[in-house]
């Protein structure tokens, strides 16, 4: 069953997710330069200690990788929707005059100023005060 979020429960949920979003921007980001890093150090010596070190380097992105799951499950356990992570977009289910729709906000925003329709994305984004 969808929940759907007053814009109120939304803006109170914005500041829980607004550092979970940053922390999945930056460890998206972290991992990225870790595989490129650890591509590049697979093809370098092969000694014992090179072994280990590799085997940490792994350790460490594993781990990485898991807490970005965890993160995106929490977002998604409260009913959001996560559709990019570099730029923070997400999207709460909403209800406008009985319609659904989506309340849209991104990283670098204040309270949620936008919305669209359910069959539309980001570039269908309007003005919330213009919601009907």
């Amino acid at each position: 069953m969808t929940r759907y979020y007053a814009i109120d429960d939304a803006n109170a949920r914005v500041r829980e997710v607004r550092p979970i979003l940053e922390r999945l921007r930056d460890d998206r980001d972290a991992v990225a330069g870790a595989q490129q890093e650890l591509a590049r150090f697979r093809q370098s010596n092969g000694s014992d200690d090179h072994a280990r070190e590799l085997a940490d380097r792994e350790t460490v992105l594993r781990d990485v990788v898991r807490r970005m799951q965890r993160d995106v499950a929490r977002i998604d356990a409260w009913g959001i929707t996560l559709r990019d992570i570099p730029s923070g977009l997400i999207d709460f289910p909403a209800l406008a005059n009985g319609r659904p729709i989506w309340l849209c906000w991104r990283l670098g925003e204040g309270d949620i100023g936008w919305w669209h329709e359910v069959n539309e994305g980001f570039g269908g984004r309007r003005q919330l005060a213009d919601l009907e």
